[in-house]
């Protein structure tokens, strides 16, 4: 008898996951309990793929085999219980996918850096002439490019609530960067849980497989010792005697598996976040026999990531930066870090319980204006309000951009990077840092 999948969620992961599980003959249904987009639709339909919106039809979820949750739903959501009570088995599209395809799998996680590094290594490894896929995260589904065009290799951006119901995965290369409080609304704020769904991507390992991570970040140090892992590849600032990465006099050293190094001013990323990045990146190709020579010239001709750090324009005088994608205060601190110039920065959006006292210093150091672009500014009026800063006050992009216009002079930069979600304002953080670019493109 076939068995039956069902799909939770009809987006990206879920819609590539259904055309998958059809194409190996499974009897398949997807359910989204929000409307399902006209793009998605047509995919399904014309495969044939049964699908529901804006309802679960309890009877059929519950008579699955096996369900397919997207990584958006809340484990603690209603029909996520019910199905749990039933013992069904609830997996990841990537579990899923995973064990249709004998591609080697490099994965990246880390509470910040995931996207620019995963893109970094995705673009060395093309550079290189390799069959390769971008997926999880970013890029298409893993499930619909295994299902439509299978690739020697997948770089995949990974985030806890992937990581949370993979199982039998295996990472050849796993790359962790770092771990920051992040998402403790869905870990019931608890640290060691959001921890543990980290060090997930460990899980299944074998002795040949790779372990590439950020050696001075403490957590990572404590929790090591609790896993089995492939061979250890740290990477730091500093060497300590046995880094696969680090810097010395102004060049990165790659130590192994193949020796060789490069100049910092190479690189085609900035600030000391982005060295990271590239180092694991470095590393990471560097394990999979990449040429030191292709490694070197990818890591100096990277283009970056959309509202990362993004150089949008400079006018009169004032550089404007997107870096939209700073959901959270951790990564603000990277971004104003790697800021050379008096910097006034736009905070603001939906607050996901913030500690801004990580950002107190830089602002300080580095800010010489705050612009608050939010549909409720209080809590942030509340900090940063005694700190003697100029403040604007504002509610949508563009009477954000006209305060900034106000306030910057000529060598001043503009940053965008605002350590909260977007959804109080904007559809996501993609619309928040296009607007910011549209409005500044057109000054």
């Amino acid at each position: 008898m076939e068995k039956k999948i069902v799909v939770l969620g009809a987006g990206e992961s879920g819609c590539g996951a259904a055309v998958l599980a059809a194409k190996l003959g499974f009897d398949v249904f997807v359910s989204d309990f929000g409307a399902i987009s006209d793009k998605y639709k047509k995919m399904l339909d014309e495969r044939g793929i049964r699908w529901e919106e804006k309802q679960h039809s309890e009877d059929i979820i519950l008579s699955a085999g096996e369900v397919i949750k997207s990584p958006g739903i809340p484990a603690d959501a209603p029909m996520i219980l019910k199905i749990k009570d039933a013992g069904i088995p609830i997996i990841s599209e990537i579990e899923f996918a995973g064990r249709y395809t004998k591609a080697k799998m490099i994965c990246i996680t880390g509470s910040n850096g995931k996207t620019t590094t995963t893109s970094l290594i995705h673009h060395i490894f093309r550079e290189a002439g390799l069959n390769v896929g971008l997926a999880g995260n970013i890029g298409n589904s893993l499930a619909l490019q295994v299902a439509e065009d299978d690739k020697d290799y997948y770089i995949v951006e990974l985030s806890s609530f992937q990581l949370d119901n993979m199982y039998e995965f295996r990472a050849n290369v796993a790359v962790l960067m770092n771990i920051t409080p992040d998402h403790l609304d869905r870990y019931e704020h608890k640290m060691q849980n959001y921890v543990d769904a980290k060090f997930r991507i460990l899980q299944n390992q074998q002795q040949e497989d790779a372990f590439v991570f950020w050696n001075d970040d403490p957590i990572i140090q404590s929790e090591l010792p609790k896993y089995k892992h492939g061979k250890l590849y740290p990477f730091a600032e500093r060497n300590n005697g046995n880094m696969a990465a680090y810097t010395d006099e102004e060049k990165i050293i790659f130590t192994e598996p193949t020796p060789f190094n490069m100049e910092l001013e190479e690189l085609s990323l900035t600030g000391k976040h982005n060295l990271y990045n590239s180092m694991a990146a470095g590393i990471s190709a560097n394990v999979a026999g990449i040429r030191k020579e292709t490694i070197r010239e990818a890591l100096s001709s990277f283009a970056g990531v959309e509202h990362r750090l993004e150089k949008v324009a400079k006018i009169d005088g004032v550089e404007y930066i997107n870096d939209s994608k700073a959901t959270n205060v951790n990564s603000c601190w990277y971004a104003l870090q790697s800021m050379k110039t008096k910097t006034i920065l736009i905070l603001g959006g939906k607050d996901k319980g913030n500690d801004y006292s990580e950002i107190a210093d830089l602002v300080k150091e580095k800010c010489c204006g705050l612009i608050f672009l939010g549909a409720d500014n209080k809590k942030l009026h509340d900090f940063f309000g005694s700190y003697g800063l100029p403040i604007a006050d504002t509610h949508s992009m563009k009477e954000c951009i006209d305060a900034a216009r106000k306030m910057a002079k000529s060598g001043e930069t503009v940053l965008l990077s605002p350590c909260c979600a977007s959804f109080d304002l904007f559809k996501s953080y993609e619309d928040r840092g296009r607007q910011f670019k549209d409005i500044v493109n057109n000054l």
